[in-house]
């Protein structure tokens, strides 16, 4: 069994209403008979009264493919020039993409989550990829996940459902998305197989 790290220090920076956008949440075998099990999310707006929003990034889209949906968004030109990874961000509004990408790029629908990523909205961050431009690093979510206020909170602290770790460029944005998981629980030093469906406070 293993303990959360700094569940401590976490729990009073929670309480504190330190926001967790930015940050990523990974799934532990508590939620392994859920839709969530070994999921890996990307925290893009995180507040004590306004809830939490994050895309998944460890899961893939099994259709349509990229080229497909371009097309049915009549995007061109078709293939595109440049493709980035398409993925299942979560059971919300699955019919809607959000592109999260780095910062050097920007438009009218798009929200800063730190000073290195951005979530867009608007079709005009995928009209730019596949013409070749547009951010340096992206994907393409169809879907998100959601928490009401407070909800995130109880499920990191008082279930054990979610390890906070580090958002790296790689583990956001990395294609090897069957990789994720274990490659999120290595960067804070936890074995999976080490991990326990009754994992606890120490």
């Amino acid at each position: 069994m293993v303990s959360l790290p700094s569940i401590l220090s976490l729990g009073l920076a929670l309480e504190e209403g330190v926001s967790l956008s930015g940050a990523l949440l990974v799934a532990t075998p508590m939620l392994g008979d859920t839709p969530f099990a070994q999921s890996v999310i990307y925290v893009c707006a995180h507040s004590t009264e306004g809830g939490a929003m994050g895309l998944v990034v460890n899961r893939r889209l099994p259709r349509p493919d990229l080229d497909e949906l371009l097309e049915q968004l009549e995007i061109g030109p078709v293939p595109p020039r440049r493709r980035i990874g398409l993925c299942a961000g979560g059971p919300l509004d699955e019919g809607h993409g959000l592109v999260l990408h780095s910062s050097d790029w920007s438009g009218e629908e798009s929200m800063t989550v730190t000073g290195n990523v951005t979530l867009t909205a608007s079709m005009d961050v995928l009209r730019e990829i596949a013409a070749g431009q547009g951010p340096k690093d992206a994907l393409l979510a169809m879907g998100h996940a959601g928490w009401a206020a407070g909800q995130l909170e109880q499920e990191i602290l008082h279930h054990d459902a979610w390890l906070v770790v580090p958002a790296t460029r790689d583990l956001v944005f990395g294609t090897d998305q069957t990789a994720k998981w274990r490659r999120a629980l290595a960067s804070i030093r936890i074995d999976p197989a080490r991990l326990s469906a009754q994992t606890g406070h120490a």
